[in-house]
């Protein structure tokens, strides 16, 4: 059975203590509130942007398709301004005259759907121009959110490894000169049983796994020199003697 100094043994419960105070602190900073806040932010302005890109894509797509259609127009307005001066001209023969006039009438049909075409497409630019001003407005509005909720983190986060810093410096104090066998074992069963590796006995119950020893087991442990370094029966962490009633 290895054996450490009872003064060492009983210094391990509090390198347990700070490394328990140390793994909290750092599971606090791993799951801060502000830090899940700046997760969703995050994603809701790279949803945005893509919104973004898609409104910007649709604007830059109908203003297109409405210069398209307005050409149209002018080109059908054009030709039947051509034909009109045709018509007032002299010396045409009637079957001119009356190819003119028909062409005249399907140019007047063309330029009226032409129109509507127009009409139509700007007014889906006009709504498309309305959706990438209101998604602009969004991610301003998510940019400034961003920036307050990277601000609180940091704030937070600060706080917390100020206190990391100092339980370091603390526990660095603590095992300084501790017995290297006693502190390996410590670190062996620490990286073991989720973070524990020594507890204290107390009232015949390891501190550890919350379980009572049975008497034949609390008998022989008690009965161990004072600097035997002894493991508890049920989950196999360093009990420390002398802790406690």
């Amino acid at each position: 059975m290895p054996k450490a100094p009872v003064a060492d043994q009983l210094r391990l419960l509090t390198v347990q203590d700070l490394d328990t105070k140390l793994a909290q602190t750092r599971h606090r900073l791993a799951n801060l509130p502000a830090r899940q806040e700046l997760d969703a932010v995050t994603a809701e302005a790279a949803s945005l942007e893509e919104t973004r890109v898609e409104a910007a894509t649709a604007v830059t797509d109908l203003r297109r398709e409405v210069t398209k259609a307005e050409d149209d127009v002018v080109a059908v307005r054009a030709r039947a301004d051509r034909d009109d001066k045709r018509m007032l001209s002299a010396g045409l023969a009637p079957k001119e005259l009356q190819a003119l006039q028909s062409e005249l009438e399907v140019l007047a049909k063309r330029q009226a759907d032409l129109e509507d075409i127009e009409l139509d497409a700007m007014q889906r630019l006009e709504d498309a121009e309305a959706e990438a001003t209101r998604v602009a407005v969004q991610i301003d509005a998510v940019a400034a959110t961003l920036t307050e909720v990277k601000a609180r983190l940091h704030h937070e986060a600060a706080d917390i490894d100020a206190e990391i810093v100092s339980l370091t410096a603390g526990r660095a104090k603590t095992v300084a000169g501790l017995d290297e066998g006693l502190l390996a074992l410590y670190e062996k069963l620490r990286a073991t049983h989720g973070g524990t590796g020594a507890a204290a006995l107390q009232h015949g119950a390891c501190q550890g796994c919350n379980m009572s020893l049975n008497p034949a087991d609390l008998a022989h442990i008690e009965a161990a020199p004072a600097d035997d370094v002894v493991r508890c029966e049920e989950c196999g962490r360093i009990l420390v003697r002398g802790a406690g009633s």
